[in-house]
C-alpha cells in the first residue's frame, strides 16, 4: 500500500534546490512526500520513498525531488519559513482518507 503525505512550506525569501540554476521566488510550495507499508513487520509502519517539491518556472509547474534534509536546511537558512498548519494524508489505495500528522 502506498499513500502521499502533503504538505505547504512557505519560503520568507527567494531560494535554490540542491543541483539546480534556477532560484525560485519566495511563497508558498507544496511539498509531497511519498510513502509505502514495510510488509514484514507485525504492525503498521511505512517507509520513506521519495519527496518532491512543486516549483513554478517558465510558466509550468515542475515536481522537483528533494531530500528531506536539503528541505530542512533551506527552511533553516530562509529563517521565516513554516511548515503548513497540518498535513494531508492521500491513501492511494483509498481516495479520501485523509489524516492528520
Amino acid at each position: 500500500m502506498t499513500r502521499t503525505r502533503t504538505t505547504t512550506v512557505t519560503f520568507a525569501r527567494p531560494f535554490a534546490l540542491a543541483g539546480a540554476d534556477h532560484r525560485y521566488p519566495a511563497g508558498a510550495y507544496e511539498v509531497q512526500t511519498d510513502e509505502e507499508t514495510i510488509d514484514t513487520l507485525s504492525f503498521v509502519a511505512w517507509r520513506r520513498v521519495a519527496t518532491t517539491i512543486l516549483v513554478h518556472a517558465d510558466g509550468a509547474t515542475q515536481a522537483v525531488r528533494v531530500e528531506p534534509a536539503d528541505l530542512d536546511a533551506l527552511r533553516s537558512r530562509d529563517g521565516a519559513s513554516t511548515p503548513a498548519a497540518g498535513d494531508a494524508v492521500n491513501d492511494n489505495h483509498a481516495p479520501g482518507l485523509e489524516a492528520g500528522r
